[in-house]
Protein backbone atom coordinates (compact mmCIF):
# COMPACT_ATOMS: atom_id res chain seq x y z
CA UNK A 1 0.00 0.00 0.00
CA UNK A 2 2.76 2.74 0.90
CA UNK A 3 4.41 1.34 -2.17
CA UNK A 4 1.68 1.80 -4.40
CA UNK A 5 1.01 5.30 -2.42
CA UNK A 6 4.89 6.47 -3.57
CA UNK A 7 4.43 5.59 -6.68
CA UNK A 8 1.58 7.47 -7.55
CA UNK A 9 3.43 10.49 -5.49
CA UNK A 10 6.23 10.40 -8.41
CA UNK A 11 3.60 9.96 -11.01
CA UNK A 12 1.74 13.31 -9.90
CA UNK A 13 5.43 15.26 -9.07
CA UNK A 14 6.30 13.76 -12.42
CA UNK A 15 3.33 15.36 -14.33
CA UNK A 16 3.68 18.66 -12.38
CA UNK A 17 7.66 19.13 -13.08
CA UNK A 18 6.54 18.39 -17.12
CA UNK A 19 3.64 21.06 -16.60
CA UNK A 20 6.35 23.69 -14.77
CA UNK A 21 8.63 23.05 -17.66
CA UNK A 22 5.34 23.83 -20.19
CA UNK A 23 4.27 26.77 -18.50
CA UNK A 24 3.56 28.64 -15.57
CA UNK A 25 2.03 27.20 -12.02
CA UNK A 26 -1.68 27.32 -12.46
CA UNK A 27 -4.38 27.39 -9.94
CA UNK A 28 -6.75 24.35 -9.72
CA UNK A 29 -3.43 22.28 -11.39
CA UNK A 30 -0.23 22.92 -9.40
CA UNK A 31 -2.11 25.21 -6.77
CA UNK A 32 -5.09 24.26 -5.55
CA UNK A 33 -7.80 26.90 -5.32
CA UNK A 34 -9.66 28.85 -2.24
CA UNK A 35 -12.46 26.75 -2.94
CA UNK A 36 -10.52 23.84 -2.86
CA UNK A 37 -8.43 24.92 0.77
CA UNK A 38 -11.77 25.50 2.07
CA UNK A 39 -12.67 22.00 1.24
CA UNK A 40 -9.40 20.87 2.95
CA UNK A 41 -9.74 22.71 5.77
CA UNK A 42 -13.64 21.23 6.49
CA UNK A 43 -12.33 17.44 6.13
CA UNK A 44 -10.08 17.92 8.56
CA UNK A 45 -10.62 16.39 11.86
CA UNK A 46 -11.06 19.00 14.71
CA UNK A 47 -9.91 16.58 17.01
CA UNK A 48 -7.43 14.79 15.77
CA UNK A 49 -4.91 13.44 18.17
CA UNK A 50 -1.69 13.17 15.65
CA UNK A 51 -1.37 16.45 14.70
CA UNK A 52 -2.53 16.60 11.18
CA UNK A 53 -4.55 19.00 11.17
CA UNK A 54 -2.63 22.00 13.08
CA UNK A 55 0.36 20.95 10.62
CA UNK A 56 -1.80 21.68 7.40
CA UNK A 57 -3.49 24.59 8.55
CA UNK A 58 0.09 25.98 9.66
CA UNK A 59 1.13 24.80 6.33
CA UNK A 60 -1.52 26.75 4.30
CA UNK A 61 -1.25 29.95 6.21
CA UNK A 62 2.01 29.93 6.89
CA UNK A 63 3.51 28.70 3.34
CA UNK A 64 6.52 27.32 5.31
CA UNK A 65 8.57 24.79 3.62
CA UNK A 66 7.92 21.07 4.71
CA UNK A 67 11.14 20.71 5.76
CA UNK A 68 10.68 24.09 7.94
CA UNK A 69 7.44 22.56 9.33
CA UNK A 70 8.81 19.21 10.39
CA UNK A 71 11.49 21.43 12.14
CA UNK A 72 9.36 24.02 13.89
CA UNK A 73 9.53 23.94 17.80
CA UNK A 74 7.20 25.41 20.11
CA UNK A 75 9.67 28.46 21.54
CA UNK A 76 9.60 29.53 18.25
CA UNK A 77 5.68 30.12 18.05
CA UNK A 78 4.97 33.56 19.76
CA UNK A 79 1.37 33.25 20.59
CA UNK A 80 1.37 36.45 22.18
CA UNK A 81 2.38 38.20 19.39
CA UNK A 82 0.64 35.64 16.88
CA UNK A 83 3.99 35.10 14.90
CA UNK A 84 6.16 32.24 13.79
CA UNK A 85 9.99 32.19 13.88
CA UNK A 86 11.73 30.15 11.02
CA UNK A 87 15.00 29.80 13.12
CA UNK A 88 15.36 25.79 11.36
CA UNK A 89 14.80 23.48 9.57
CA UNK A 90 14.79 18.97 9.30
CA UNK A 91 16.29 17.56 6.27
CA UNK A 92 14.61 14.36 4.43
CA UNK A 93 17.33 12.37 7.02
CA UNK A 94 15.85 14.16 10.20
CA UNK A 95 19.10 16.28 10.92
CA UNK A 96 18.36 19.47 12.12
CA UNK A 97 19.63 22.66 10.55
CA UNK A 98 19.88 26.22 9.90
CA UNK A 99 16.94 27.35 7.01
CA UNK A 100 17.75 26.59 3.19
CA UNK A 101 19.20 30.66 3.03
CA UNK A 102 19.79 33.24 5.40
CA UNK A 103 16.35 35.20 4.28
CA UNK A 104 14.71 31.89 5.18
CA UNK A 105 15.33 32.86 8.64
CA UNK A 106 11.86 35.34 9.18
CA UNK A 107 8.90 35.87 10.95
CA UNK A 108 5.37 34.98 9.69
CA UNK A 109 2.37 36.18 10.99
CA UNK A 110 -0.01 33.82 11.90
CA UNK A 111 -4.37 34.46 11.57
CA UNK A 112 -6.16 33.99 14.59
CA UNK A 113 -8.00 30.75 14.11
CA UNK A 114 -4.29 29.18 13.34
CA UNK A 115 -3.33 30.33 16.97
CA UNK A 116 -6.03 29.19 18.88
CA UNK A 117 -5.64 25.41 16.95
CA UNK A 118 -1.79 25.36 17.98
CA UNK A 119 -2.29 26.31 21.58
CA UNK A 120 -4.94 23.28 21.72
CA UNK A 121 -2.57 21.03 19.83
CA UNK A 122 0.37 22.19 22.39
CA UNK A 123 -1.96 20.67 25.16
CA UNK A 124 -1.55 17.29 23.56
CA UNK A 125 1.61 17.41 21.59
CA UNK A 126 4.00 14.70 22.11
CA UNK A 127 6.45 15.86 24.10
CA UNK A 128 10.51 15.44 23.30
CA UNK A 129 13.93 16.67 23.65
CA UNK A 130 13.51 18.93 20.20
CA UNK A 131 10.67 20.66 21.18
CA UNK A 132 9.08 20.29 18.30
CA UNK A 133 5.79 21.25 17.46
CA UNK A 134 5.00 18.28 14.79
CA UNK A 135 6.53 15.59 15.83
CA UNK A 136 6.82 11.93 15.53
CA UNK A 137 4.72 9.80 18.13
CA UNK A 138 7.61 9.42 20.04
CA UNK A 139 8.62 13.66 19.76
CA UNK A 140 11.43 13.14 17.10
CA UNK A 141 11.42 14.37 13.52
CA UNK A 142 8.47 12.98 11.59
CA UNK A 143 9.00 11.62 8.04
CA UNK A 144 7.41 13.77 5.31
CA UNK A 145 6.22 10.36 3.54
CA UNK A 146 4.13 10.15 6.95
CA UNK A 147 2.59 13.58 6.82
CA UNK A 148 1.59 12.84 3.23
CA UNK A 149 0.29 9.61 3.28
CA UNK A 150 -1.85 10.00 6.75
CA UNK A 151 -2.55 13.28 6.16
CA UNK A 152 -2.50 15.24 2.93
CA UNK A 153 -3.53 12.60 0.90
CA UNK A 154 -6.44 11.12 3.17
CA UNK A 155 -7.79 14.59 3.94
CA UNK A 156 -7.89 15.40 0.51
CA UNK A 157 -9.52 12.91 -0.89
CA UNK A 158 -12.13 12.99 1.79
CA UNK A 159 -12.49 16.24 1.07
CA UNK A 160 -13.50 15.73 -2.74
CA UNK A 161 -10.52 17.08 -3.63
CA UNK A 162 -9.49 14.21 -6.14
CA UNK A 163 -8.55 13.29 -9.67
CA UNK A 164 -10.87 11.56 -12.48
CA UNK A 165 -9.72 8.49 -11.05
CA UNK A 166 -10.48 9.35 -7.16
CA UNK A 167 -6.94 9.72 -6.11
CA UNK A 168 -5.74 13.01 -3.91
CA UNK A 169 -5.23 15.65 -6.12
CA UNK A 170 -2.88 17.10 -4.91
CA UNK A 171 0.04 15.10 -2.89
CA UNK A 172 2.82 17.22 -1.96
CA UNK A 173 3.24 19.82 0.82
CA UNK A 174 4.24 22.32 -1.84
CA UNK A 175 1.19 22.59 -3.15
CA UNK A 176 0.39 24.66 0.10
CA UNK A 177 3.19 26.75 0.31
CA UNK A 178 1.87 27.50 -3.59
CA UNK A 179 -1.36 28.10 -2.21
CA UNK A 180 -0.06 30.52 0.32
CA UNK A 181 1.86 32.75 -2.19
CA UNK A 182 -1.08 32.98 -4.28
CA UNK A 183 -3.66 34.29 -1.41
CA UNK A 184 -0.35 36.63 -0.40
CA UNK A 185 -1.02 37.96 -4.24
CA UNK A 186 -4.57 37.98 -4.47
CA UNK A 187 -6.84 40.93 -4.37
CA UNK A 188 -8.28 41.59 -0.71
CA UNK A 189 -12.08 41.62 -2.68
CA UNK A 190 -10.92 38.42 -3.85
CA UNK A 191 -10.14 36.99 -0.08
CA UNK A 192 -6.45 37.37 -0.56
CA UNK A 193 -3.82 39.69 1.18
CA UNK A 194 -2.65 41.99 -1.71
CA UNK A 195 0.77 41.58 -0.74
CA UNK A 196 3.27 43.85 -3.41
CA UNK A 197 6.65 40.94 -4.34
CA UNK A 198 8.89 42.30 -2.04
CA UNK A 199 6.96 41.50 1.09
CA UNK A 200 5.97 38.28 -0.22
CA UNK A 201 9.19 37.30 -1.09
CA UNK A 202 10.23 37.81 2.34
CA UNK A 203 7.29 35.87 3.89
CA UNK A 204 8.17 32.88 1.71
CA UNK A 205 11.34 33.10 2.88
CA UNK A 206 12.99 33.56 -1.05
CA UNK A 207 16.78 34.17 -1.52
CA UNK A 208 15.63 37.37 -4.05
CA UNK A 209 13.11 39.01 -5.27
CA UNK A 210 13.81 37.72 -8.61
CA UNK A 211 12.88 33.98 -7.44
CA UNK A 212 9.55 35.02 -6.23
CA UNK A 213 8.84 36.99 -9.49
CA UNK A 214 9.79 34.22 -11.79
CA UNK A 215 7.48 31.43 -10.16
CA UNK A 216 4.58 33.46 -8.87
CA UNK A 217 4.90 37.00 -11.21
CA UNK A 218 2.42 35.89 -12.99
CA UNK A 219 -0.43 35.54 -10.62
CA UNK A 220 -0.50 39.64 -9.33
CA UNK A 221 -3.63 40.89 -10.94
CA UNK A 222 -2.94 43.24 -13.94
CA UNK A 223 -3.83 46.55 -13.59
CA UNK A 224 -4.17 47.93 -17.01
CA UNK A 225 -7.59 46.76 -17.58
CA UNK A 226 -9.63 48.82 -20.53
CA UNK A 227 -11.33 51.31 -17.86
CA UNK A 228 -8.42 52.17 -16.36
CA UNK A 229 -6.19 52.39 -19.73
CA UNK A 230 -8.65 54.78 -20.97
CA UNK A 231 -7.94 57.29 -18.39
CA UNK A 232 -4.61 56.86 -18.46
CA UNK A 233 -4.87 57.23 -21.94
CA UNK A 234 -7.37 60.68 -21.30
CA UNK A 235 -5.12 62.21 -18.65
CA UNK A 236 -2.10 62.21 -20.67
CA UNK A 237 -3.27 62.75 -24.02
CA UNK A 238 -5.60 65.29 -22.35
CA UNK A 239 -2.16 66.90 -20.58
CA UNK A 240 -0.19 66.73 -24.19
CA UNK A 241 -2.43 67.91 -25.74
CA UNK A 242 -2.87 71.40 -23.69
CA UNK A 243 0.84 71.81 -23.78
CA UNK A 244 0.48 71.91 -27.92
CA UNK A 245 -1.86 74.03 -27.90
CA UNK A 246 0.05 76.70 -25.26
CA UNK A 247 3.16 75.87 -27.81
CA UNK A 248 0.90 76.88 -30.64
CA UNK A 249 -0.85 79.62 -28.40
CA UNK A 250 2.60 81.01 -27.83
CA UNK A 251 4.14 80.47 -31.43
CA UNK A 252 1.67 82.30 -33.06
CA UNK A 253 1.45 85.32 -30.47
CA UNK A 254 5.29 85.64 -31.19
CA UNK A 255 4.71 85.81 -34.45
CA UNK A 256 2.24 88.41 -34.34
CA UNK A 257 4.29 90.40 -32.56
CA UNK A 258 7.38 90.07 -34.87
CA UNK A 259 5.27 91.28 -37.94
CA UNK A 260 4.05 94.26 -36.23
CA UNK A 261 7.74 95.31 -35.15
CA UNK A 262 8.80 94.40 -38.86
CA UNK A 263 6.05 97.15 -39.75
CA UNK A 264 6.99 99.63 -37.55
CA UNK A 265 10.70 99.22 -38.28
CA UNK A 266 9.81 99.54 -42.72
CA UNK A 267 7.18 102.88 -41.63
CA UNK A 268 9.85 104.48 -39.54
CA UNK A 269 12.50 104.10 -42.29
CA UNK A 270 9.83 105.31 -44.85
CA UNK A 271 9.76 108.43 -43.32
Amino acid sequence: MVRTLRKGRRRGKDARTAARQNGKLKVGIDIPSPDEIRAIIAAASDGDSDGRRPLLLTAIFTGLRASELRGLRWSDIDFKRSALHVRQRADRYGKIGSPKSKAGERTVPLPPMLVNVLRAWKLACPKGELDLAFPSNRGGVEKLSNIVESGLIPIGVAAGVVTRTGKAKYSGLHTLRHFYASWCINLKKDGGLELPLKLVSARLGHASIQMTADRYGHLFPSTDDGSELAAAEKTLWGSASRKSERRRAYQVTHERRLRDHNHRAAGTRGQ
